[in-house]
């Protein structure tokens, strides 16, 4: 059986290489590509596909927020993350998300297409120093497991994409006519955020957006 396979990078060559490397398999083809993190929400939506690898730094939508919103869509596609981030908390987060497998760039050649064969069987599947750096802070006790209840102060999905937007330079007016939403319903939604974080200008949400990787600035 061939597995079809959707690429989301906002770098055209890198997606050249990573469709490159994905169609040497024979048993692998790649359906799609998409440079946003909506894009490849639509393209999932469209083409189904049985893997989508995404970046986590994207335009427009985060690869995180995409995956949340990706698997609620297509809920037999299996989300792997390949990015720069070494972080463990990046990895959490992209496990609450939903994606089964965490890949870093500096190790996709030799990695990724094990990636790729464990989740398309649907077993999770991390980088080395991935597994190594989440087995070190588990030992450590330093971070929460899955699962486990968020701070009441953490965004919402929706807060968390409108903040995306406006730390991207988006209007008011364009951060609605992105989501969907009425100018108002997308103000309200601002005001709610900066006084949930205790922010008091675009640059403070910008400052937050970059820090929480939830911008490509």
């Amino acid at each position: 059986m061939t597995t079809h396979i959707l690429i989301a990078d906002d770098f055209p060559l890198f997606r050249k290489g990573v469709r490159e490397l994905l169609e040497s398999q024979p048993e692998y083809e790649v359906v799609g590509e998409a440079a946003t993190g909506r894009e490849a929400l639509v393209e999932a939506k469209r083409l189904r596909p049985h893997v989508v690898i995404l970046d986590i730094s994207m335009p427009e939508l985060s690869g995180l927020e995409a995956t949340r919103e990706l698997l609620k869509a297509v809920p037999e596609s299996e989300v792997i993350i390949l990015t720069l981030h070494e972080s463990e908390d990046l990895v959490h987060r992209a496990l609450e998300a939903g994606a089964r497998g965490y890949v870093l760039k500096s190790d996709a050649e030799p990695t990724l297409l094990e990636a790729v064969e464990a989740v398309r069987r649907h077993k999770a599947f991390f980088a080395s120093k991935v597994a190594a750096m989440v087995l070190e802070g588990y030992l450590k006790g330093g971070k929460r497991l899955v699962g486990e209840k968020s701070s009441p102060h953490e965004l919402t999905p929706r807060e968390r994409q409108i903040v995306q937007l406006l730390a991207e330079g988006k209007s008011n007016k364009e951060v609605a006519s992105a989501l969907g939403i009425s100018l108002h319903t997308a103000v309200t939604h601002r005001s709610n955020i900066m006084h949930k974080l205790e922010t008091h200008s675009v640059t403070e949400l910008v400052r937050y957006a970059i820090r929480n990787n939830l911008a490509n600035v």
